[in-house]
């Protein structure tokens, strides 16, 4: 790389990162300083370092797997865990360089979507609850996927509209997107 592509790849306008079977093999500063790290914690280190739970890093491992396989790129936004403990809103997009074994080499970048912490403090579950509604799904099929009663997620969907005092998941997701009805917030 010469120094213009370093410089461009250093200073772009969002995190950078690739990754070879979910660890940080390079990144750039506006990566490492979006989640509050200096780069060199990050390099070498395993992605569970920006997950808040074990189980919560091992269960978005093969969402987007099947378009990254027909070598499509994969989008999606999740709530990531900073160095502080805080979380932040991303969109999150994906390419494979492999797709013949997807997670082998991944470039990765990463947009704040809201430069504040999430709202208020969430629980380990309420974290998944709140990245499977983001992604579409229903009460049914979050109950299924962390094998849960469907009532359950329901009680946690509402303890989250509380928190948020929203009406709705529709205004919760739009809330914490930095949108409201009217537009940008």
């Amino acid at each position: 790389m010469n120094d213009l592509d370093q410089i461009a790849f250093e200073n772009a306008p969002m995190g950078l990162a690739l990754t070879e079977h979910r660890v940080i093999r390079s990144c750039n500063d506006t990566f490492a300083q979006m989640f509050g790290y200096e780069k060199s914690q990050l390099l070498g280190q395993s992605f569970r370092v920006l997950y808040g739970t074990e189980q919560e890093f091992h269960q978005i491992r093969d969402i987007g797997l099947e378009p990254l396989k027909k070598d499509l790129p994969y989008s999606d936004e999740r709530l990531i865990e900073t160095a502080t403990g805080d979380h932040v809103w991303c969109r999150f997009r994906a390419r494979t360089l492999t797709p013949e074994d997807p997670l082998a080499r991944i470039v990765l970048s990463f947009t704040l979507i809201d430069n504040t912490p999430a709202g208020p403090s969430l629980t380990p579950r309420e974290r998944e609850v709140l990245t499977w509604l983001s992604r579409g799904r229903t009460s049914k099929e979050i109950a299924q996927v962390l094998n849960l009663s469907p009532r359950t997620i329901e009680d946690v969907r509402a303890r989250l509209l509380r928190k948020f005092k929203v009406k709705n998941v529709a205004v919760l997701l739009a809330r914490l997107s930095g949108f409201s009805a009217g537009g940008p917030t």
